[in-house]
């Protein structure tokens, strides 16, 4: 993970670990937290400033190409999750997100990074981000 320092913007989200997402042992089930990851992304490009809704209204769309989860402690049914979600890198077509999953005690359960790729709603073409997005990345890392 890339020290805050680096990142080109920082989100927290909170959501809490429902029944229904525990196994029998309950624990949160592991393929769960990549919903938990996109809340935390999408909470992060509204509080940027550019939301999802926003982006494809512009005619643009941004699949995950890259996933990559660590999973370092349990989360468990009713805990209260703090999803960080940092925006690292934007290179051409491609965005990077950090994330970091910390339980009510602080003990971090998981990390995962991930890379999403700007594509044409209609061809899905890879094609650069719109130039308001990448000047709202620009005057928030200006001011971090």
């Amino acid at each position: 993970m890339k020290s805050e320092n680096n990142s080109l913007h920082i989100a927290k989200t909170q959501i809490r670990v429902r029944y229904g997402e525990t196994d029998q042992m309950g624990y949160c089930y592991y393929g769960n937290y990549a919903q938990f990851f996109e809340v935390g992304r999408v909470e992060a490009m509204r509080d940027l400033g550019m939301s999802y809704k926003d982006i494809e209204n512009k005619g643009f769309m941004l699949p995950v190409a890259t996933f990559s989860v660590k999973y370092k402690a349990p989360a468990l049914y009713d805990d209260l999750l703090t999803i960080v979600t940092k925006i690292t890198d934007q290179q051409g077509v491609r965005l990077f997100f950090e994330y970091e999953i910390y339980n009510e005690e602080n003990v971090q359960v998981a990390s995962a990074e991930t890379v999403l790729v700007f594509v044409n709603k209609n061809t899905m073409k890879p094609v650069l981000p719109p130039d308001d997005f990448v000047q709202l990345l620009r005057s928030k890392k200006a001011k971090l």
